[in-house]
């Protein structure tokens, strides 16, 4: 029985959905109608590749090889982080098969309908960074090419320009919503992986080999950084919204499907990347160096003078890309924590704070990437352990989700599941202390984190930088999940 005073939110009919205009999606949180779970697992291809394919990826390879790790140990750290990774959201989507609803709604089952609040405030806070950081790189690449072009880069009018039609076209896709994302992400697909073609192709009489195989191998430590990483810049930044893209699947849809295509989608395009970008970062230091500084930039200047146009245009379009899932699962969170405004709305609402963060950071910000990358790993501890939850829970399940208790609060889901609230928190805690604020003095505000890595090794040990925290608080959350909670989803399963 419903509470007078705690009524369920509504699931959508067939019918309101139906009557929605054409042009702009209108399903927000709610179960997408059976009628419109019309999409099939291939489809899934066209967004994550399209997102993922970004030039900035071979940046990557400068990264990893930041580490002090050989090109041997670089190349299977980046392949097996990035497919594992992806491979985690692809579990994840299969939550969106099952349930036709936004991955924050979903976890309302682990969570409990109201506790889902606490993952779902990192979330959000975790994708309007990322898709912030995209809208910035795609601005600041757009600089950066205008001047080897020969224009007047830092022109004030030129940024302006470039912010407002980057933050355009980011928030435009997002309220149009879903069907209008899937057809744009099927073309830039093709756009993007051409000109990267070209790119690699361009580019390949930079490598140098005997440079790259004389590169020594580092140690444990090292290579466990590194991974962590890569699946922290890849597949984790994405774990949060894996299911939103899934949610007009088909009921029948295959779950080994849903899981190919999600991984295959997501790491195909980054795995070649990564790896020619550690082959040019490991043939040039310097380049290595600009790399960490100002990617794109750093990139484009291999390449002739003809070929920069067309190479911008496709990494501003790439992070566009990849900053319109963004911004539209954003507004998906936004309205599951209970702010109850049309889903077009919330879109708007979350692309006028990525702008926003957008015009500060490249008009104002003196450093922003430092800072930046402290709030992500420190974010991404928390988000790494509501993933682990979130999997354990889809993997112990048989069935399908019961639609009407994602949304009522005293159904067989709940309000608040301690169990799944407390492992998250006290995961948290843990992953915390075993990661380090590599930007003490960027992000001084974040260096209270590390306080258990005394125990291997300290501060300044090998482990130091492996941000063994992530890993902790992902297995860890998994594991108790996935034996403390086995009874209760039995439990609500067989209350059907």
């Amino acid at each position: 029985m419903t509470s007078p005073r705690d009524p369920p939110e509504a699931p959508v009919t067939a019918t309101d959905q139906r009557a929605a205009p054409a042009l702009i999606e209108r399903t927000g949180i709610e179960i997408v109608p059976e009628s419109d779970r019309t999409a099939k697992p291939r489809d899934l291809f066209w967004p994550w590749f399209a997102a993922n394919v970004s030039v900035f990826g071979m940046s990557y390879g400068s990264f990893v090889l930041g580490f002090g790790i050989s090109f041997w140990q670089a190349t299977l750290v980046s392949v097996v982080g990035i497919v594992v990774s992806f491979l985690l959201c692809g579990l994840i989507a299969i939550a969106g098969k099952r349930g036709s609803a936004p991955t924050m709604v979903l976890s309302r089952a682990a969570f409990g309908v109201h506790g889902q609040k606490v993952p779902g405030v990192v979330s959000w806070l975790t994708s309007i960074g990322w898709e912030t950081f995209l809208a910035i790189m795609a601005v600041l690449a757009t600089a950066t090419i205008i001047t080897q072009l020969g224009g007047d880069g830092s022109s004030i009018a030129l940024l302006i320009v470039a912010t407002l039609i980057v933050a355009a076209l980011i928030v435009t896709a997002s309220v149009l919503g879903y069907h209008t994302i899937m057809k744009l992400q099927s073309v830039l697909t093709w756009v993007t992986g051409i000109v990267t073609i070209l790119y690699v192709a361009l580019t390949i009489p930079a490598i140098d080999f005997a440079a790259v195989m004389s590169m020594p191998s580092g140690g444990i430590g090292q290579v466990v950084g590194a991974l962590v990483m890569v699946m922290t810049g890849f597949g984790l930044g994405w774990i949060n919204i894996a299911a939103d893209w899934s949610r007009y699947q088909k009921r029948t849809a295959s779950d080994g499907s849903i899981v190919f295509w999600n991984t295959f989608g997501g790491a195909v395009a980054p795995v070649i990347l990564v790896v020619f970008g550690l082959l040019l970062a490991g043939s040039d230091d310097e380049l290595a160096a600009k790399i960490s500084l100002d990617p794109i930039g750093a990139l484009a200047e291999l390449l002739p003078i003809w070929a920069l146009v067309p190479f911008l245009l496709t990494a501003v379009l790439a992070l566009v890309s990849g900053a319109v899932l963004g911004i539209y699962s954003s507004g998906l969170t936004l309205i599951s924590l209970g702010i109850r405004i049309p889903r077009p709305l919330a879109a708007g609402i979350d692309g006028l704070i990525l702008t926003l963060g957008t015009i500060y950071v490249v008009f104002f910000a003196a450093d922003f990437l430092g800072p930046f990358q402290s709030f992500l790993i420190t974010l991404g501890v928390p988000l790494a352990s509501w993933a682990g939850i979130l999997i354990a829970d889809i993997l112990r399940r048989r069935r399908d989700y019961d639609d009407g208790a994602l949304f009522d609060p005293n159904g067989r889901y709940g309000a608040w599941d301690w169990i799944a609230i407390g492992t998250m928190v006290i995961a948290s805690v843990i992953g915390w202390g075993f990661v380090i604020n590599g930007f003490a003095e960027a992000a001084p505000w974040n260096n209270w984190q590390g306080y258990f890595l005394p125990l291997v090794g300290g501060q300044d040990g090998d482990w130091a930088y492996a941000n063994l925290g992530v890993f902790f608080a992902l297995v860890l959350s998994f594991v108790v999940t996935w034996f403390a909670r086995a009874g209760r989803i039995r439990r609500q399963e067989e209350s059907a």
